[in-house]
């Protein structure tokens, strides 16, 4: 038996608060409805849980339980660890919604952890976010909402969704968030038709500030805990260090060369390199080189110019549209190839229906 859900009074909200109307939460269109929401137990999924309150759902916090740190206190991975559990049960508690908790270790270690391994020995740089809300969050806990006979799940991304209307044949589209600083649509793109349609995502209209005064405004417990920027089954540690641990053969050292073959210098290893990096590579030289290549094969590192770094295409695989047509016509994009990268204007030609390849040639002078 879960208690009914309380009304807060909250005090007057301060300066930058959000208000919680329609434009910034979305419509109260939660009257007789269920929505889980996914808990880390940090200060977004918090405020997700109290905007899908104040729209009238019942709301159930659930806390996924994916990786368990060595140390004993948990402080080393705070995100993934027993205090984080506890700050979702405490705002929970404070909301007067259930809260369960799920352990998902074993599925989270095969879709994430083992693939962020197998990816730096293949001499490739992962984002392991990516993987953890393909496999985890929007196929695991989507199945878990749906048994527990949820209307929807909701999370504390940023990033908006547009509902389609399946008699116009028009889909739901995946946009950008409000709060361009920390848009999250990236690592969402391989969400299907079916995801997008149960998902809700409400802080997609409200700015990181907002979202802060929110949490202030109605004293949850979590208001002021600071963001977390490491990889949450990483921590505080290094992940090179995270990843030798797992394959110590990609820790042999090696040599750094340039495109013809000359031996400039010396590695560490290739883990604790990537494409494109500049910096930390000791090499004393009068113009800066940059990582062209990380060759697994001979364990060495190929270095060039910055001219040598820029691309005027790549080759990609596990390609995903959130639509779900997969056109043949070649089409015009802004390319994105790093985080927080400036989006760059391509022509994008897909591969063979279901290859998950695509081809994409930048206009002007490409992207490093």
């Amino acid at each position: 038996m879960s208690r009914a859900p309380r009304k807060l009074t909250p005090p007057l909200a301060p300066a930058g608060a959000a208000p919680l109307d329609a434009v910034s939460i979305g419509p109260r269109d939660g009257a007789g409805k269920t929505v889980v929401v996914a808990m880390s137990g940090g200060v977004d999924s918090a405020v997700t849980a109290l905007v899908m309150r104040e729209r009238g759902y019942r709301v159930v916090g659930m806390n996924l339980r994916l990786f368990s740190p060595d140390d004993v206190d948990h402080r080393a991975n705070p995100c993934c660890g027993i205090p984080a559990m506890d700050d979702a049960r405490a705002t929970c508690a404070l909301l007067g919604i259930p809260f369960y908790a799920v352990n998902m270790e074993v599925e989270f270690g095969q879709a994430v952890i083992q693939r962020f391994v197998d990816e730096y020995a293949a001499g490739r740089t992962p984002n392991p976010c990516l993987e953890c809300n393909r496999h985890v969050k929007f196929r695991h806990l989507v199945r878990r909402a749906r048994m527990l006979g949820a209307d929807c799940l909701a999370t504390g991304h940023y990033a908006r969704i547009i509902p389609g209307d399946a008699a116009l044949g028009e889909p739901h589209r995946l946009l950008r968030a409000v709060d361009s600083g920390k848009d999250q649509s990236y690592v969402l793109y391989t969400m299907s038709q079916e995801q997008l349609g149960y998902v809700r995502f409400p802080l997609g209209e409200l700015t990181k500030p907002q979202v802060r005064a929110l949490a202030h405004s109605f004293n949850l417990p979590v208001a002021a805990k600071p963001e977390s920027q490491e990889i949450c089954f990483v921590g505080k540690g290094s992940y090179a260090d995270f990843v030798a641990a797992r394959r110590p053969d990609i820790t042999v050292p090696g040599e750094i060369v340039d495109a013809e073959g000359a031996v400039l210098g010396q590695h560490r290893g290739l883990v604790h390199h990537t494409v494109g990096q500049r910096r930390g590579l000791g090499l004393a030289a009068a113009k800066p080189y940059f990582v062209l290549k990380l060759d697994t094969g001979t364990n060495q590192i190929v270095v060039g110019s910055r001219a040598d770094a820029r691309a005027a295409t790549l080759e990609t695989d596990g390609v995903a549209l959130t639509r779900g047509a997969w056109p043949e016509a070649p089409f015009a994009a802004d390319v994105r190839v790093r985080y927080r990268g400036t989006p760059v204007a391509a022509t994008v030609q897909l591969g063979p229906a279901g290859s998950g390849a695509a081809r994409v040639r930048f206009s002007g002078e490409g992207a490093v």
